[in-house]
């Protein structure tokens, strides 16, 4: 572990955004990227490539473990989807050297629903109507939740309803947060998209999204986390309702369209869920995964960089720039000519603390 000591990083080759740059000096410098390399320790990184920290849109964690996990993997920034207790959110925040973490705290949740069944889920996530919403969001705040998480079904039992989905979003916006809700079904996209979230995150694996679906996500501004290694995994279980070519097509319609699509893999180890996929390796696979849905290696790579930090109003990170906060992956091989480089590496820094991961 290196711990605040001002670094030169001579020889990279940094990914703006857009294209990777010939080789330059890039200052870690604190916490936080520098122009000065007077008096900076010199690593030379041998035209190594330099992302910025890769950031995961949808986890879910446990413990400090699955941040270790997550850094060893060049994920520098967690989205948590719902985590509880909230004293267990608040332990796992601002850990030196470790992945930074934004989350929801606990999600809404319909009595009698899949979500509500969960080992753990607190009574206050249920939310019994309309007229609940503003409590459920005011708690929320109140433990310090970073945006709000809503669960959208298909109508029916356990599924909370479309005045209900109204009311949480018009609740979370009036309190000046982002909500992202999941929404794994074409009706429950529907669903979501009508009550105003910000963020839809999954992919339907009953049906194809359409193209109208989609141009509706585009028009609003709307951002999708497909999680298409966690629909992979569903798929893979058999679960019934849930097959991943339509997961797939779904993606490819949403970046035709347009729709801003972040990297997230749903990276969980929860007690009960079909399908767990692992903290900080499953962003690599999500990477592959949306190349092989149509994205390009260079969309893969902003989808797992610029866009969340945008889409999820993190304007300290998500590129390589000075006063940036040094969030740093240093990469052996070229992830534009093959998007499966960026498990090769090197060096990771999360806000200047730099770590070698093990083998």
């Amino acid at each position: 572990m290196e711990d605040g000591v001002k670094t030169a990083l001579t020889g990279v080759r940094v990914f703006d955004g857009r294209r990777i740059l010939d080789p330059a000096t890039v200052v870690v410098d604190g916490g936080v990227i520098g122009t000065d390399p007077a008096g900076a320790r010199v690593v030379d990184c041998a035209g190594g490539v330099l992302l910025p920290g890769l950031i995961d849109a949808h986890v879910h964690l446990r413990g400090p473990g699955d941040l270790r996990r997550l850094r060893d993997h060049g994920v520098t920034t967690a989205l948590d989807m719902a985590t509880w207790p909230p004293a267990l959110v608040d332990s796992l925040r601002g850990v030196p050297g470790l992945t930074d973490v934004r989350s929801p705290g606990t999600l809404a949740v319909a009595a009698g629903g899949p979500h509500s069944g969960l080992p753990g889920v607190p009574p206050d996530s249920v939310v019994t109507g309309p007229g609940d919403a503003e409590r459920f969001v005011a708690a929320r705040v109140a433990e310090g939740a970073d945006y709000i998480k809503i669960v959208a079904e298909r109508p029916g039992p356990g599924a909370l309803d479309q005045p209900t989905l109204d009311a949480l979003v018009a609740a979370a916006h009036a309190h000046g947060r982002l909500v992202v809700a999941h929404a794994a079904a074409v009706e429950a996209y529907a669903m979501a998209q009508e009550a105003g979230a910000d963020v839809l995150t999954h992919v339907p694996g009953d049906r194809a999204l359409d193209a109208a679906a989609a141009a509706r996500m585009r028009a609003a501004g709307r951002a999708a986390v497909p999680t298409l290694t966690m629909m992979e995994g569903l798929a893979g279980t058999g679960l019934p309702g849930v097959a991943y070519a339509p997961a797939r097509a779904g993606v490819a319609a949403l970046h035709r369209a347009g729709v801003p699509v972040l990297a997230g893999t749903d990276a969980n180890a929860t007690p009960g869920v079909p399908f767990t996929p692992a903290h900080g390796s499953s962003l690599h696979h999500e990477l592959e995964l949306l190349v092989d849905a149509g994205l390009s290696p260079r969309e893969a790579l902003r989808a797992a960089t610029v866009l969340p930090a945008r889409h999820f109003g993190l304007t300290d990170r998500g590129a390589v720039r000075p006063g940036l906060r040094a969030d740093l992956v240093l990469l052996d091989g070229d992830p534009l000519a093959d998007i499966r480089a960026t498990r090769r590496i090197r060096r990771v820094w999360c806000a200047g603390t730099g770590h070698v991961p093990a083998g």
